[in-house]
């Protein structure tokens, strides 16, 4: 990257953000680790993580809302699966609950406009 894209990616592990670890670390432990500079992003690109969000409506590269929008439909099938399995610690009504979560952001993901 030559320092000049204007556009706002999402990370390549757009559901597994590693802010949101960083918040349950530190509000759990009183621990703030410091994020990285540049992060992996969904079209390929190293980019400083100010240039990421995982907001529908922020995000403007095109290749990163697909990227994105295919992430949260995988994920929502997996958590559905999962909840239905024997043993699973949470019920098929809250697994439904979080897929449905997984699937309204891919579409608003696929409805953004870059």
């Amino acid at each position: 990257m030559g320092g000049n894209d204007p556009h706002i990616h999402v990370q390549s592990m757009v559901v597994h953000g590693d802010a949101a670890t960083r918040n349950v670390l530190a509000s759990t432990f009183g621990l703030a680790g410091d994020l990285p500079s540049l992060v992996a992003t969904g079209c390929g690109l190293r980019v400083p993580y100010a240039m990421t969000s995982p907001r529908p409506d922020r995000v403007t590269c095109l290749a990163c809302r697909e990227h994105a929008r295919r992430e949260h439909l995988r994920f929502s099938e997996e958590v559905e699966r999962l909840s239905r399995m024997a043993g699973s610690t949470i019920s098929p009504a809250q697994g439904k609950l979080a897929a449905d979560k997984h699937r309204d952001l891919a579409q608003r993901f696929s409805d953004a406009e870059g």
